[in-house]
């Protein structure tokens, strides 16, 4: 059993990881499917009844059930994987990035998975945790459903299907990332 266990936990090259996905991305394509995880809301809203006053809520969700099913199974992965197949808490990051961040100011960067000294309870109330927490959390929702998906569904599902729109949707989150690493965030982590 430990054998296995660590055979999963270890960290699996790309040539194992990216043609597993595309193995899925290729059924999906076959079934008529398209995965996108931020559709799952719209779902959501639909179920609980958002149909009855938007007209974009107002379409059949059960052909979307799937959808929630493996959104389902990815929490559920994840908690299991961080639970209890992750050796250690810390973020494999490159000395590098932990050089820069720490530049920045950054407490113990890679230690978890997201710096704690910004996302906490008590940081919610001061205007760096408010900018990253709310902001970023409406600018991220916004900017999905504005963009017509997520990066997984772009990324992954709209440029294995071939679609123009994934596409620019892709080359505008790179280029929206570079401008946030390099000219936004710098300022940022200095509030």
């Amino acid at each position: 059993m430990n054998t296995i266990i660590e055979f999963i936990s270890q960290p699996w090259p790309w040539y194992v990881a990216g043609p597993i996905i595309a193995l899925v991305m290729f059924s999906l394509l076959l079934l008529g499917k398209s995965f996108g995880i931020s559709s799952n809301l719209r779902t959501m809203c639909s179920i609980a009844g958002a149909g009855k006053s938007c007209e974009f809520f107002d379409f059949n969700w059960k052909s979307q059930v799937w959808n929630l099913v493996f959104a389902l199974g990815l929490v559920i992965g994840g908690l299991i994987s961080h639970l209890y197949l992750t050796p250690d808490a810390e973020v494999h990051i490159s000395q590098a990035t932990i050089n820069d961040l720490q530049a920045f100011g950054l407490d113990k960067p890679g230690s978890s998975l997201v710096p704690t000294s910004i996302f906490n309870w008590e940081s919610l109330f001061t205007l760096k945790g408010l900018i990253f927490i709310v902001v970023g959390g409406f600018l991220i929702g916004f900017g999905t459903r504005y963009a017509g998906g997520c990066t997984s569904g772009h990324a992954i599902s709209g440029l294995s299907d071939l679609q123009l729109p994934s596409l620019i949707a892709v080359i505008g989150f790179f280029i929206g990332g570079l401008i946030m690493t390099y000219l936004i965030l710098p300022h940022l982590l200095t509030l």
